[in-house]
């Protein structure tokens, strides 16, 4: 059994179609052309702050996977110094060969570069092996983040009545007509 040649770097601007294909679920929608635009602008901010670093991983000479590093709080409540390590993927025909764990090594030692004594890592909720992979390493779920579509969340949050609300105002205005019906219809008992 031979070992792979695994290599860990910076992202470059030539990685952008790459990062596309294998972050493609995560991008916004948008041609092709307008997410690798994207993505040589998030390589490009990463490579000019300290605070951040994009890293690539190859396996044998090819883009196998990748992960940005995020150096921030916590969250914006809880101010605790964090490296967030942001979409660790690795494409499918790489998995279980050690990208993924070159990939989380590279996220350690950028935390332990820093001072960094907290790590916290998103991956899809779908996506059980990374989460597994993820809960191995000893990471624990301590939020849920989730997302939904602003148009969705207004017209859940308006207060105009909806069809199922019309449905049970008419149930009950149908209820009490059958009702005063059956009032109506009782035999009344006449005295002797």
């Amino acid at each position: 059994m031979h070992r792979n040649a695994i290599v860990t770097r910076s992202a470059t601007r030539e990685d952008a179609a790459d990062l596309v294909e294998l972050w493609s679920e995560s991008l916004r929608r948008a041609d092709r052309s307008e997410q690798i635009a994207d993505l040589e602008l998030v390589i490009k901010q990463a490579a000019a702050t300290p605070d951040e670093r994009l890293i690539v991983v190859e396996c044998n000479g090819s883009f196998a996977g990748a992960v940005l590093l995020r150096l921030l709080t916590l969250s914006p409540l809880n101010l605790e110094p964090c490296v967030q390590s942001i979409q660790p993927r690795v494409l499918t025909r790489f998995a279980r060969q050690g990208v993924g764990r070159a990939l989380m090594e590279a996220a350690v030692t950028f935390a332990e570069e820093n001072g960094v004594l907290v790590m916290s890592t998103t991956v899809p909720a779908s996506d059980r092996d990374a989460n597994r992979f993820m809960a191995r390493l000893g990471f624990n779920s301590a939020y849920v983040w989730r997302v939904a579509p602003t148009g969705v969340l207004r017209s859940r949050l308006d207060p105009t009545p909806t069809p199922r609300r019309s449905n049970t105002g008419r149930s009950r205005v149908l209820a009490a007509r059958r009702s005063a019906r059956r009032r109506t219809t009782e035999p009344v008992e006449l005295g002797d």
